[in-house]
């Protein structure tokens, strides 16, 4: 039997998160290549009127003329209030559903709408599965271009040996706020609260991609199938749920 490559594993998560979107939810839409498939799939279950009612949000420029090509309805930016469901990818996830995101450079709005949403389901292939965040990816962090260059100092500091991120035509990669994404190679982080609060106290420094206890659930495709793994609201333990 052949194995699927990776973009079905992505696609087969993002699917099967979205049957946890009911008629009339307001629906956050995140970024990148798994969460783009999420947006396929709503966009037809609502055009085939199994959605009646849904709102959708988007986190980038790039999913929101993805949405309105989709003919999805679509929040504008100052109207994000309280998301019910919020579909999402993410670059690397530990065993506490703790996450690095950000790849695709919409970090800041990703944060902004995973706070908002009452419920966060990150959708991944299993090649994103870590022991320890920071050892298969890097950590983007968003700065304000005034001051930049004493930033990625900052950064060196911490050991974060920051890298600014450029486009395919060697240009400085810009985010939806106008912002510069340092990418640093911290390798495995031992204490992801320190990190997240140091940089969080730094002027200048919009937002990293640390994500920690946002993800409510985990919807992982592997060769073996899918598993769905749930945040506990109670006690805070990761259980695995029938898939």
């Amino acid at each position: 039997m052949a194995i699927p490559d990776r973009d079905s594993l992505k696609r087969a998560a993002a699917t099967h998160a979205v049957r946890f979107v009911e008629p009339g939810m307001t629906v956050g839409l995140g970024t990148g290549s798994t969460a783009i498939h999420a947006v396929n799939e709503i966009a037809r279950l609502h055009a085939a009127g199994k959605l009646p009612g849904i709102r959708t949000f988007a986190t980038s420029s790039e999913i929101a003329h993805a949405a309105r090509e989709a003919r999805l309805p679509l929040l504008a930016p100052a109207e994000l209030a309280s998301i019910d469901v919020t579909i999402d990818g993410a670059d690397e996830v530990d065993p506490r559903l703790d996450l690095i995101k950000g790849g695709g450079g919409a970090l800041f709005h990703e944060k902004v709408v995973a706070q908002s949403s009452k419920r966060e389901i990150i959708v991944v292939d299993e090649a994103k599965l870590s022991p320890k965040l920071g050892t298969l990816h890097a950590l983007p962090v968003e700065v304000i271009p005034f001051g930049c260059e004493a930033q990625r100092l900052f950064l060196e500091q911490l050991g974060g040996h920051p890298k600014l991120r450029t486009t395919a035509a060697g240009e400085t990669f810009v985010t939806d706020e106008g912002n510069f994404i340092y990418d640093c190679s911290f390798g495995p982080i031992d204490d992801t609260e320190t990190l997240a609060a140091e940089l969080r106290s730094r002027t200048g420094i919009v937002e990293h991609g640390l994500f920690l206890g946002m993800a409510d659930d985990l919807i992982i495709a592997g060769k073996d199938g899918l598993r769905h793994l749930r945040r506990n609201p109670e006690n805070g333990s990761i259980d695995e749920i029938p898939a």
